[in-house]
């Protein structure tokens, strides 16, 4: 059985938390949405709010590949997201 997906009031809370200060972040972010918004998970949500904690230039150097996910964000999950992301 496939995973639920956010309903509208959590997905419009998500987008929210996710603005960014810096524009190229917000570029990807919106992206993402645009393509994938209607099928967000709620554990997918928690993985992009965990993202979100990342300072700014920090999150811009994994979306643009200058690193990968070290520590706590070295995980399958994490990865899946970002190449989401990531997509052009």
């Amino acid at each position: 059985m496939a995973e639920a997906v956010l309903d509208e009031h959590a997905l419009g809370k998500l987008r929210w938390r996710c603005r960014r200060g810096l524009l190229e972040n917000d570029l990807f972010l919106e992206r993402f949405f645009a393509r994938h918004g209607g099928a967000i998970t709620p554990r997918q949500g928690v993985v992009l709010e965990e993202m979100m904690q990342l300072p700014d230039n920090d999150l811009m150097d994994l979306l643009l590949r200058r690193r990968e996910p070290a520590g706590e964000l070295d995980r399958p999950e994490v990865k899946d997201l970002l190449s989401r992301l990531r997509e052009r």
